[in-house]
């Protein structure tokens, strides 16, 4: 994909998942930079701060970013706190945003996790979320793009058993959303979203236009 001039006053946020840190986000902050896209990785403790107070605290980031055009990157549980923290602290700013495998509708490979004698101790803070997920909201302003994945590889399938098709963790059905812009499903598995060349091109199209290639 050939590099596209960005204005400068647009920014790409981008917010990893669960277990995770900012570094996770790394290789698609570099393949959307060489793209033309200025980008930013936020960082948060996933399992030692409980899910509304990082929604709270990635929308204060959110809310102070430079720029007058704010898009934003999340792979997972990211998601679902982005999607919180806009609904939190709403942000008319945020133009779209491309979710990574994210449970938006729901994860029934974390409930199964959460209500397992390791539940406390892998998922901390967020074991509470798993057990009880929110109904999350899109704004009406933002347009969101969804990838999913199909390839049946990662830790999740050594704890949990989730009906494919599935990423190894999430099932294609848990990232839908009745207010998608676009989804698109590819063959990579939950945590390969973020190495992937395959998975960079496609986010970096949605960023610029609002849809997918197919």
């Amino acid at each position: 994909m050939p590099v596209a001039k960005r204005a400068d006053d647009e920014v790409v946020l981008l917010l990893h998942g669960l277990w995770m840190n900012r570094a996770a986000m790394l290789y698609l902050a570099r393949s959307l930079a060489s793209r033309g896209f200025r980008t930013h990785t936020l960082g948060y403790l996933s399992t030692m701060r409980d899910f509304e107070r990082n929604a709270a605290l990635v929308g204060r980031a959110i809310a102070s970013a430079a720029g007058t055009a704010v898009h934003v990157v999340a792979h997972s549980l990211g998601g679902m706190i982005c999607l919180r923290a806009l609904e939190r602290l709403p942000e008319h700013r945020v133009r779209r945003i491309v979710l990574l495998g994210a449970p938006i509708a729901g994860c029934a490979g974390g409930r199964q996790l959460a209500e397992s004698r390791w539940g406390a101790v892998l998922l901390g803070a967020t074991r509470s979320l798993w057990l009880a997920m929110p109904r999350l909201h899109i704004p009406d302003s933002v347009e969101v793009g969804a990838i999913a994945g199909t390839w049946r590889f990662g830790l999740g399938r050594l704890l949990v058993r989730v009906t494919p098709p599935h990423d190894g963790v999430v099932t294609v059905e848990e990232t839908r959303h009745p207010r998608l812009a676009d989804h698109i499903v590819l063959p990579v598995a939950h945590s390969q979203m973020l190495i992937s060349g395959l998975v960079a091109s496609q986010v970096a199209a949605f960023l610029s236009a609002g849809r997918f290639v197919r």
